[in-house]
């Protein structure tokens, strides 16, 4: 039977233990240390700009920042007041009762009209939600308490099948409601944490004339690839980006 004696330990060995304590404490710090300067180091070897370099990138993109910041207000204060009318239009609805794509329009446009399906020449506002009337997106700065809209988002080609579909036959200035079947929103596969899977949608968009989008200048793209050490043909017209290192050892082992 072991005795409590037994398990008391002896000066000598409480030192030992103490000894070993301290240099496994230093250790886990030399190797924490370690860990960040080596991350830091990586960081400064990729880096492709000189530090004046950088001091412009910032600079120019700071510039391209408040350009698109100052158009997307000027927009607010040309649509918000007319959007934000729209919010009550977010009800709550049977998700069994959407199984096609349905149509309701709000407001009749009296712009362009858009012709068919992939027809991208427009700006849209927009409220997405589901059955729950849960707003899983919009284009308010604040769904519940809003004061202005956000960047408005461009037609493409990349948008959900029932979205496209959905605005066939709006013309610019007009509102429309879309109630969207699963298969031709998400479908299966939902949309991370805010669309679940096989949910049917309900989308309120405003369609505009569409807004010319803010340019990057020529020197803040270049000085972009530069920071990934690429570079951008200075004119479009002469063909693709190409990346220098990349392409090079490309065409050496041919």
């Amino acid at each position: 039977m072991i005795k409590n004696d037994d398990l008391k330990t002896t000066p000598k060995q409480r030192l030992i233990i103490i000894i070993v304590a301290i240099f496994m404490l230093f250790s886990t710090f030399a190797l924490y240390a370690g860990i960040v300067l080596n991350a830091s180091d990586n960081n400064t070897e990729t880096s492709k700009l000189t530090s004046e370099e950088q001091a412009r990138y910032d600079k120019l993109l700071a510039e391209y920042n408040a350009a698109v910041e100052k158009q997307a207000k000027e927009l607010s204060d040309k649509y918000f007041n007319e959007f934000k009318t729209y919010k009550d239009k977010v009800k709550s609805f049977n998700a069994a009762s959407v199984v096609n794509l349905a149509t309701e329009d709000v407001k009749i446009g009296t712009g362009k009209t858009v012709s068919d399906k992939d027809f991208t020449d427009y700006s849209a506002y927009y409220i997405g939600w589901l059955s729950d009337e849960k707003v899983f997106d919009s284009s308010f700065d604040d769904f519940s308490n809003p004061t202005e809209l956000k960047t408005p988002l461009a037609g493409q080609s990349g948008l959900i099948e029932g979205w496209k579909q959905g605005i066939v036959g709006m013309k610019m200035g007009g509102v429309r409601i879309l109630s969207i079947p699963s298969a031709l929103g998400y479908g299966e596969e939902g949309q991370g944490d805010s669309i679940p899977a096989n949910s049917p949608l309900k989308f309120l968009i405003m369609l505009i004339d569409k807004v010319e989008e803010v340019k990057a200048s020529e020197e803040l793209m270049n000085l972009y690839y530069k920071s990934l050490g690429t570079t951008v043909n200075a004119n479009p017209e002469a063909g693709s980006t190409e990346n220098t290192e990349e392409t090079k050892e490309a065409e050496t082992s041919k």
